[in-house]
C-alpha cells in the first residue's frame, strides 16, 4: 500500500530574534512589522506564532498576523512592502484587507508578560489551495503598550513546510 503520509520540514523562524520586541502598537491595525519575504519550496507551508505583552501595562485589544504574497514573479510588492523586514504602515484598513492574508487574530487582555499563541495555519488555503511562490507575514497589534521590551520576547512566527507524496 502507498504512502501518502505528507513529510515535515524543520521549522523556521519567520523573523530576526529581536524583531518583535517592543513593536508599537495600532489601533487601526495598519501599523507593524514585515518579515522578508519567504521562497516557497514546498507543497505547502503551516505558520504558528507566540507573542508576549508588554511587562507593564498593556491594554486588551488584539494581535493581527497577516500573510501577503508577491504579485507577479518580477517580483512586484503591493502597497508599502518590499521583501524586507522592517517597520510598515500600511496605507489604510480597506488596502491591507484587500491585499493581505488574515492568519490569526488573537484577542489580548490587560495582564502584564502574558504569552499569546496561535496554532499553526495552512497556508496555502488562505491562496485559494496554492502556495504563492514568495510570501512574507506582517504583524500589527492594538495593545497601546509594545510588545514586550525585553530582548527575543516580543514575539517570533515559524513556519514548518509540508511536501506531500507525488
Amino acid at each position: 500500500m502507498a504512502n501518502f503520509q505528507p513529510s515535515y520540514g524543520a521549522s523556521i523562524a519567520v523573523f530576526g530574534s529581536t524583531d518583535l520586541d517592543s513593536l508599537a502598537a495600532s489601533s487601526t491595525l495598519v501599523a507593524g512589522r514585515e518579515s522578508d519575504v519567504i521562497t516557497n519550496t514546498a507543497n505547502d507551508v503551516l505558520l504558528a506564532g507566540r507573542f508576549k505583552a508588554n511587562n507593564t501595562a498593556p491594554t486588551a485589544g488584539q494581535i493581527a498576523v497577516y500573510v501577503g504574497a508577491v504579485l507577479n514573479d518580477t517580483p512586484a510588492y503591493p502597497d508599502v512592502f518590499d521583501g524586507t523586514s522592517s517597520a510598515e504602515t500600511v496605507t489604510s484598513a480597506d488596502i491591507r484587507n484587500s491585499i493581505l492574508r488574515l492568519a490569526a487574530t488573537i484577542a489580548t487582555d490587560a495582564t502584564p508578560n502574558r504569552v499569546y499563541e496561535f496554532a499553526p495555519v495552512n497556508i496555502a488555503a488562505l491562496f485559494g489551495g496554492v502556495m504563492p511562490p514568495k510570501w512574507w507575514v506582517f504583524v500589527t497589534h492594538s495593545m497601546v503598550q509594545a510588545l514586550n521590551t525585553t530582548a527575543n520576547a516580543g514575539g517570533q512566527c515559524w513556519y514548518t513546510p509540508v511536501t506531500y507524496p507525488a
